[in-house]
């Protein structure tokens, strides 16, 4: 258990970073997430933490709102997923999930996992920063990513596939995968 809620404390670090270094006038703006803002974007990663929870049949507590204030709202969802991740009873919570038995810790480390990346890659795009993933984060999505092929095609999940050049880096890669340009 503490490999998967250190791997969430890291990743969940650097999207932190990524969302409190957007400008205040940023928020509003276009992300890569067709018809989301960068503030979309934040409240899309709070309810997939809440819904996360639920599918173990737990909750999140309730805390500020995305739209009022998505830095707020970011924090303390983050500080309650870990703290229900650093918790073995409840991050192991079961339940029947799409391919068998699987655990909420299971679904943190896998999909929020991949949703903290690629979504942190989204607002620093959406809000002008810096928007380099790290190496070990790109290393770790690129094989996953490339076994989910079409099933990331899928209404609401992910764009087309933006092809790129045969030499480019892996983080272009990877976002090519995603149907993102960068």
């Amino acid at each position: 258990m503490t490999d998967i809620a250190d791997r969430y404390r890291r990743l969940a670090a650097t999207l932190t970073g990524r969302i409190e270094s957007v400008p205040d006038d940023r928020w509003e703006s276009p992300s890569p997430c067709e018809d989301w803002t960068t503030r979309d974007v934040v409240a899309h990663l709070v309810d997939w933490h809440q819904g996360v929870a639920k599918l173990g049949g737990l909750t999140l507590p309730e805390g500020p709102s995305a739209q009022d204030d998505p830095v707020a709202a970011w924090r303390h969802t983050r500080d309650a997923m870990q703290d229900l991740l650093d918790d073995p009873d409840r991050a192991n919570a079961p339940y029947e999930g799409m391919f068998g038995p699987t655990t909420v810790a299971a679904t943190a480390d896998q999909f929020l996992g991949f949703d903290l990346v690629v979504h942190g890659w989204d607002i620093a795009r959406g809000a002008g920063l810096d928007d380099t993933i790290p190496p070990e984060d790109v290393e770790e999505l690129l094989p996953m990513v490339r076994a989910l092929g079409d099933n990331l095609r899928r209404p609401g999940v992910c764009g087309p596939e933006v092809p790129v050049a045969d030499d480019a880096d892996d983080q272009t890669k990877l976002l090519g995968l995603l149907g993102r340009r960068r």
